[in-house]
């Protein structure tokens, strides 16, 4: 932050569902990496102008609102648990506000999201620069705090590993427990209530995204979120699911065969993904770059589209002409973390940013037919396969976290036949 500098940071209020009812509470992923503290309506303060380090604003101690909603942990025990040095209570925060400017030489704040404190900062420096002439020199810019945040969470600690660990042990499980649901007749939501029973049940807070479980071809549908039909017989179910640990996301997609066999065009589809997937997870290594992973993914896919007919021409030609994209139009990796498309820059200076120990991201590769592709064969019609698995760089290569989850036909096979 540089000399004389107070940081704003302020976590996440309530959000409405509907009328007076409102969502589970989920703190910012910010706020959370800085503080640990899981409560709403707090604000956090770092300061280096020699005033406290560190200062929480929070929701003081109400036993009638305690009753309502739950255990506040208080001015005291923002100090005794949460180590601040001094801690306030939040209705105080706008009051204190235009001292804490009026402090700082340099000053960092997420503008938009407090629109009153967005004012009283804007309001407050304008005041000092009409003091200039009695020596006072307000901060000359308000910077976002997140070029710095941003950059720190993007490199996982050992201690973040472990819970990713632990994240991507549960996903294991979560996915076994909804395999067995891949059978005709059943409904898509019965496996998403397996699936989300088990993250519960082993401790994660629920699900980090929405469950996706696309039969047939809700799979080729890329946010599929619905999970209301049947599942049919001779036809596949991708299913995107992972866990919240602590705040840390896993993101695993695995496609199944409904009744527990691969076949037809189901399984060369399959194929041809599990071949891109290994293909990029091979470029995983420091130094190499999403790109190559990406780059890698796109050529065994196209190569594979090719076989199969469903493209024409040059590999080279098909991939510098992007006509791959009209059955693979996402990336193969994001970021993951504290957020399941995580936080931090992929290019540094317009170059795409080397993989570096400490970096976590997914490698997920597809092939969606739409069901009414005219320019798809019929039988290759309303197929979606994609299959993801979360890797952790390392100062050697790349440590796979959800490789438990099988990805091999045959260990899918037997995975869905377990009982």
């Amino acid at each position: 932050m540089g000399a004389d500098a107070v940081a704003l940071f302020l976590g996440a209020g309530m959000m409405t569902r509907s009328a007076d009812t409102e969502y589970r509470f989920r703190q910012n992923s910010d706020f959370w990496y800085l503080t640990g503290f899981d409560h709403p309506n707090a604000v956090a303060v770092l300061r280096t102008d020699g005033g406290p380090e560190y200062t929480l604003y929070v929701e003081p101690r109400d036993r009638a609102m305690e009753i309502w909603t739950g255990y506040r942990p208080g001015v005291e025990g923002a100090k005794e648990h949460y180590d601040a040095d001094e801690a306030h209570s939040s209705a105080g925060f706008h009051e204190h506000l235009p001292d804490l400017v009026r402090a700082a030489k340099r000053l960092f704040h997420v503008l938009g999201r407090d629109p009153q404190a967005d004012s009283l900062i804007s309001k407050t420096l304008e005041e000092l620069r009409l003091r200039s002439r009695l020596g006072i020199e307000p901060a000359s810019a308000i910077i976002d705090p997140r070029s710095i945040v941003h950059p720190m969470r993007l490199f996982k600690e050992p201690a973040e590993l472990d819970i990713m660990r632990r994240a991507a042990a549960i996903t294991h499980e979560a996915h076994s427990a909804g395999a067995k649901f891949a059978q005709p007749g059943m409904n898509e939501f019965e496996m998403e209530a397996a699936i989300e029973y088990t993250f519960r049940r082993r401790g994660a807070t629920g699900a980090a995204y929405t469950t996706i479980v696309g039969g047939g071809s809700n799979a080729t549908v890329l946010h599929y979120i619905t999970n209301s039909d049947k599942l049919r017989e001779n036809e596949m179910v991708l299913v995107d699911a992972g866990c919240e640990l602590e705040g840390y996301a896993s993101d695993v997609t695995r496609t199944y065969p409904i009744g527990g066999r691969f076949a037809g065009p189901g399984r060369a589809i399959y194929e041809i993904v599990l071949a891109a997937q290994r293909a990029g997870l091979d470029q995983c290594q420091p130094g190499k770059t999403l790109s190559d992973i990406h780059d890698a993914s796109v050529r065994a896919i196209v190569e594979g589209l090719v076989d199969l007919k469903l493209l024409s021409g040059s590999v080279s030609g098909l991939i510098e002409s992007e006509a791959y994209k009209r059955m693979y139009m996402h990336n193969t990796s994001h970021w993951l973390g504290l957020d399941v498309h995580d936080v931090g820059s992929y290019r540094i200076d317009g170059e795409h940013r080397p993989l570096e120990a400490g970096m976590v991201f997914t490698v997920e590769p597809g092939v969606y037919i739409a069901a009414d592709d005219e320019e798809s064969n019929l039988e290759f019609r309303g197929i979606g396969v994609r299959i993801e698995d979360d890797i952790a760089v390392t100062s050697s290569g790349c440590e796979n976290l959800t490789s438990a989850i099988p990805t091999e036909p045959d260990e899918i096979e037997a995975f869905v036949a377990q009982q």
